[in-house]
């Protein structure tokens, strides 16, 4: 097994520049002229005694598994938090919490997009099965721009359990299903809220449904019955940031 991982893109290497300098071993770039977001990537390396080289677009290809816009870092993997990292986290928090939970999405892109409207939406973690769901792969930090260096995301092993845990510390859990009776908005998002989103198609798992408090739907007036995960998270999400804005 490596001793390293490769994040490339632009946006997902500038956070770990800035964020985690101490995590990047290597910086790869595109021999030649660089543009000017290439540029400011290499002189944040520079300033923090980062190895830099440069090297052909082909072999860059060969690196990454996706769109690596000419840059790509070797960096020491990441950790997933733990369900005591969690609890720790909580403990520390000010503030009211917002959590959001995903229930079997394993599709990497998926996850990326979630993290990124989380880091939006000031979510402080997001929690997922640790054997059902998409993991912190190049692509999803990718997609996520950045937002896999800011929000926790942590992986449990039993999520019934971690659910009723939160509910024993006060957290509301709320759940997404397209046969709720009322819609998120209907729903008080001011307290502390964990936002329970399912995989697409199969939605939540048995046990997760019957651990939430509530059950909202999103409002849909066109001929598709539900809305990608990302997108629908994003709208769950920001109704409880509209929600808890200063009147």
């Amino acid at each position: 097994m490596s001793d390293f991982e490769r994040v490339f893109g632009v946006h997902a290497v500038q956070a770990l520049l800035e964020r985690s300098p101490k995590r990047v071993r290597r910086l790869l770039l595109p021999a030649g002229r660089l543009n000017e977001r290439q540029q400011a990537l290499l002189d944040l390396a520079v300033t923090a005694v980062i190895t830099t080289q440069r090297v052909t677009g082909e072999e860059l290809d060969k690196l990454a598994e996706g769109v690596h816009q000419g840059v790509v870092a070797e960096v020491t993997p990441s950790q997933v938090w733990s369900e005591e990292m969690l609890t720790h986290l909580l403990d520390r928090l000010d503030g009211v919490p917002l959590l959001l939970v995903l229930d079997g999405v394993t599709d990497p892109h998926n996850l990326g997009a979630c993290l990124r409207s989380a880091d939006a939406a000031g979510v402080q973690a997001v929690i997922v099965p640790r054997d059902r769901s998409a993991s912190l792969s190049p692509v999803v930090r990718k997609v996520a721009c950045g937002a896999a260096e800011t929000v926790p995301l942590v992986a449990v092993t039993n999520l019934a359990r971690t659910l009723k845990q939160l509910q024993q510390r006060g957290l509301w859990l709320v759940g997404t299903a397209g046969e709720a009776e009322q819609f998120i908005y209907d729903v008080d998002l001011k307290v502390p809220s964990v936002i329970v989103m399912g995989a697409e198609g199969a939605g939540m798992r048995r046990l997760t449904r019957e651990n939430c408090d509530y059950l909202a739907r999103l409002p849909m007036a066109g001929a598709v019955s539900s809305l990608n995960v990302s997108v629908a998270a994003g709208v769950c999400l920001f109704e409880a940031v509209r929600q808890r804005l200063p009147a």
